[in-house]
């Protein structure tokens, strides 16, 4: 049934650690220098300040493939990697796209001159949102049929019984599961073990 379920324009918001005592303003710079230096895969075009907005997208660096933003939905700061275009790999390659993705933002971010020492991400509290609702709705038919690919692949990042999932949210909302290792997880530790093919 898994088929029948897109697993495409995959978010994965990977939450801070607390307390984080940064201000968003200071990831401006740091995205114009990302823009500047072409550190990312995808073409990266421009930065948007939210951070004006209350629980809201924060700082967002604009891309053609995908977005990323120092974010505050639901009043939780972490990192969103938001990819927008589809890919053509299955829900196990482009799940660990977009997990890879965001760690590699995660581990610049925690070493850029403005928040080292003040901003550390969890690897292992993290929540992954399917973007289309015509493709994945947030209904229980949708849970059912992606849990086991959900299971799998989380099973392969943090190893079998060492996390907890849910579905998260209201069937209004986007597709969304939290995820909660049973220890923190280093970003950079897991950088080691996670490969995109």
């Amino acid at each position: 049934m898994t088929n029948q379920v897109q697993v495409q324009h995959i978010n994965v918001k990977i939450f801070a650690t607390e307390p984080a005592n940064i201000q968003l303003a200071d990831a401006i710079p740091v995205f114009h220098r990302w823009i500047q230096e072409s550190v990312c895969e995808e073409i990266l075009i421009d930065v948007a300040d939210y951070g004006h907005v209350p629980a809201g997208p924060g700082v967002v660096l604009v891309g053609h493939e995908a977005n990323y933003s120092l974010d505050q939905a639901f009043f939780r700061l972490g990192l969103l990697y938001n990819r927008k275009s589809a890919r053509d790999g299955g829900p196990q390659d482009n799940l660990l796209q977009a997990f890879y993705s965001a760690l590699v933002a995660c581990r610049r971010l925690e070493e850029e001159p403005e928040f080292r020492g003040k901003l550390k991400f969890d690897a292992g509290r993290c929540e992954v949102i399917l973007n289309d609702r015509l493709l994945a709705p947030n209904t229980e038919a949708t849970w059912e049929a992606l849990r086991p690919e959900f299971e799998k692949f989380f099973d392969g990042l943090y190893g079998a019984g060492a996390y907890q999932f849910c579905r998260l949210g209201e069937p209004r909302e986007r597709f969304r599961v939290g995820v909660e290792a049973s220890r923190p997880v280093d970003v950079r530790s897991l950088l080691e073990e996670v490969q995109p093919a």
